[in-house]
């Protein structure tokens, strides 16, 4: 397993689908990840450490581990099968449970949790990105500190 960073989520044009962009520490592999618009936002606002007047889905999961003394210790993407990625969730107790990635990364972020992507999702999915177009991962940065959840077109109710 190698630990990931999120870089950020944004709109791919023109199909106007959002991609969560995770990058391998250590590493020059990116892996994009196709999610849905309300996981775009979740995942946008806990980045952007933003807390919406009421608890979203992945904020009450959080207040619900936090209740019941719960850790979440890890988050894997473990699995890429006909397009689809599969992830779990690690628990301190033990106990694994499957997950989407696009859930298990928004929860990652509120947790503080770290997040792996196992060495056959990178290789079959990772693009290596050279350093010399370390440039064009920046301009995806500025992009991203330029757009708001609301870019997404849902809503935080």
């Amino acid at each position: 397993m190698n630990e990931l960073d999120v870089v950020g989520v944004r709109v791919e044009m023109p199909s106007n689908q959002p991609i969560v962009l995770l990058r391998e520490v250590g590493g020059d592999r990116y892996l994009p990840i196709w999610i849905g618009p309300g996981e775009a936002t979740a995942i946008a606002f806990a980045q952007q450490g933003m807390t919406p007047a009421r608890p979203l889905t992945h904020d009450l999961f959080k207040d619900v581990l936090e209740a019941v003394g719960q850790e979440l210790t890890a988050v894997r993407i473990t699995d890429l099968r006909e397009g689809v990625f599969y992830a779990e969730l690690v628990f301190a107790s033990g106990v694994e449970v499957s997950a989407r990635p696009s859930d298990a990364i928004a929860l990652a972020l509120r947790t503080g949790t770290p997040i792996y992507g196992s060495d056959t999702v990178l290789d079959d999915a990772g693009i290596a990105i050279p350093d010399e177009q370390e440039d064009e991962v920046e301009k995806f940065r500025e992009f991203l500190d330029q757009i708001s959840p609301e870019d997404f077109g849902t809503s935080s109710q």
